[in-house]
């Protein structure tokens, strides 16, 4: 069983979107399928597009919600429909217990995703922490204190929304 969790920015542009799936899809098809499960917070960006990658390639989904008002509150209308398929499509949806969405909330979540994660795949652009918190520069700093691997995928050609 390989566990694979994954990390990564939600504003991707949508010219970006099948240049990092395409290097999604490379990544899991080393993979069994019957053997590989993919866990994600299933936000807008990266972690759905690593989801629906797991999906097609015969992996079964793990989904982490940060808090329990995390679908009232957080995923917005563009997003809803895939939000709800994918944890329709899950084998496992764990929602943490937190009532509301906080920054603690997501770090709560992003610390479960690294518990269960034999490697990490980072949407990520490279840059430093902003300082905040519980983003994707933090995720990839504390994977690698772990000693997980981290593949990092930002192809050639890939950006975020302005």
């Amino acid at each position: 069983m390989t566990t694979i969790a994954v990390t990564g920015h939600m504003d991707i542009t949508d010219a970006s979107v099948p240049l990092v799936r395409g290097e999604l899809d490379k990544i899991l098809a080393v993979y069994e399928p019957s053997s590989l499960v993919g866990v994600s917070c299933i936000a807008k960006g990266s972690d759905s597009l690593f989801a629906d990658a797991v999906l097609a390639a015969g992996g079964r989904l793990a989904v982490v919600i940060p808090s329990e008002d995390y679908r009232q509150a957080k995923v917005r209308p563009e997003h809803a429909e895939t939000f709800d398929r994918l944890v329709e499509a899950a084998d496992e949806v764990l929602v943490m217990p937190h009532a509301t969405a906080s920054r603690q909330a997501y770090e709560a979540a992003n610390a479960v995703l690294l518990e269960r994660a034999d490697r990490l795949v980072a949407v990520w652009n490279g840059q430093p922490p902003t300082g905040k918190g519980g983003g994707t520069a933090d995720v990839v700093l504390q994977a690698r204190e772990a000693d997980i691997p981290v593949d990092v995928v930002w192809p050639d050609g890939a950006s975020r929304l302005a």
